[in-house]
């Protein structure tokens, strides 16, 4: 399929907006450019109550908000972590995509404001995506969810994030029920096919995602860290089940495809769905493209398959 006819008016606008590039400006000045994304990523639905609040992390208090869809006070939870390269992006961003995720899929969803680098490079985001899981389960019950019903999720980063947690649940013997991966960046491989056949004109670049993961890596001597890129991982056998979103015109399809190949060879389940017209950024980009809706019911289906008593 090619491109959607909205998200080629998308691309198109931003062309004309001649924003500079993420390695063109100061971090300080990309980020603030990112406010914009919030209109841009559409109007929350209604949805119970959603509340701020501040957990410890590691290092720093972290900033986490709490999208309830129902009374259940045993209901299934997930912890999400944002994308954006682990440098941009805040919870805001997230709200419109995230009350239609919990609503749908009936989970409370603990979305965890990481700190970014490259003020804080791996594994401070790592560390504290980990902490805000070990939080979640700790607390289960003053927050109303079931501790035996948890899963993590995210999207970009925020997906390399929720793989590397969902590894160190898995080696540490904590119990977690699935992990939502939205077009995740799970390996430092700029050779992949999508990175050579989709490395410009579709938004995310390949030269951004190696600006991205200079940042957050700094060097590499954390390249072959699971826990950085999930995709060196001697094994990903036990880790839970896999929902993967992809979409077709994204420099990260080749991860997914290689993390799904390594998932099926270490006999570790997992469901796997590429929306075509697709570009990165469109699964919460609400008021971008029907597309948004329908890879967040997609995932909230599944959802409610893994975490049914």
């Amino acid at each position: 399929m090619t491109l959607a006819p909205e998200i080629i008016q998308q691309l198109a606008d931003q062309k004309a907006a001649g924003l500079p590039q993420v390695w063109e400006a100061p971090v300080a000045v990309i980020r603030e450019l990112t406010q914009g994304r919030v209109a841009f990523a559409g109007v929350p639905e209604p949805i119970l109550s959603v509340t701020n609040r501040f957990i410890p992390g590691p290092t720093a208090d972290l900033p986490i908000r709490i999208y309830r869809p129902n009374q259940d006070q045993n209901a299934p939870a997930m912890v999400f972590f944002h994308g954006g390269g682990w440098v941009l992006n805040f919870l805001d961003i997230y709200d419109a995509a995230l009350h239609r995720l919990a609503n749908q899929s009936g989970s409370v969803i603990i979305s965890v404001n990481y700190q970014k680098a490259p003020e804080h490079p791996f594994p401070a985001p790592f560390d504290d995506c980990y902490a805000g899981l070990l939080w979640v389960k700790a607390h289960a019950q003053e927050i109303g969810v079931d501790p035996d019903r948890i899963g993590v999720g995210g999207d970009s980063a925020g997906g390399n994030l929720a793989a590397a947690v969902a590894l160190k649940a898995r080696d540490e013997n904590v119990a977690l029920t699935y992990q939502l991966l939205v077009y995740p960046c799970l390996d430092r491989d700029f050779t992949t096919k999508s990175y050579i056949e989709a490395a410009t004109d579709y938004g995310l670049t390949t030269q951004a995602m190696q600006w991205f993961w200079d940042q957050y890596l700094q060097g590499s001597q954390h390249d072959n860290n699971p826990y950085a890129a999930p995709m060196r991982a001697k094994s990903l056998a036990g880790v839970a089940p896999s929902i993967v979103i992809t979409a077709q015109y994204d420099p990260l399809v080749s991860d997914s495809e290689n993390y799904c190949a390594k998932l099926e060879k270490d006999g570790a389940e997992f469901i796997y769905k590429e929306f075509p017209g697709m570009i990165h950024g469109f699964f919460a980009n609400v008021a971008a493209t029907p597309s948004s809706h329908l890879a967040l019911d997609f995932a909230a289906k599944e959802i409610v398959v893994k975490t049914k008593r």
